[in-house]
């Protein structure tokens, strides 16, 4: 069996993390499934990359985050986007845009 490379692509995890939060508050673990479920399982998310992450967001003000209990009555901190963070995610969404069109253009031409 091939192993299949679930990395997430150096850049992407901070936009990835900024996407999912603009469709509702979750908390580490909801994020980490939330993003293999979007991404049909392309990309699996780092436990540490993945904390360490959130503490840069919040630090760069794009987070908010708050102490919650989860579905099965567990502490956690959940995360959301600041007004900053939805600015930081269009800004993102627009350079990955571009670069996806740029690499989709080189992807299709002929050897």
């Amino acid at each position: 069996m091939t192993d299949v490379n679930t990395d997430v692509i150096q850049g992407t995890l901070d936009m990835l993390i900024l996407k999912t939060l603009s469709l509702q508050p979750l908390h580490g673990f909801g994020i980490a499934r939330r993003v293999e479920q979007i991404s049909d399982g392309v990309f699996k998310v780092n436990p540490g990359s993945l904390l360490t992450a959130l503490q840069r967001l919040e630090r760069a003000g794009w987070l908010d985050s708050e102490w919650r209990q989860t579905e099965n009555s567990r502490r956690a901190k959940f995360y959301r986007l600041t007004t900053a963070g939805k600015k930081q995610l269009k800004a993102e969404t627009a350079d990955w845009r571009r670069r996806a069109g740029a690499i989709a253009r080189l992807l299709e031409m002929e050897a």
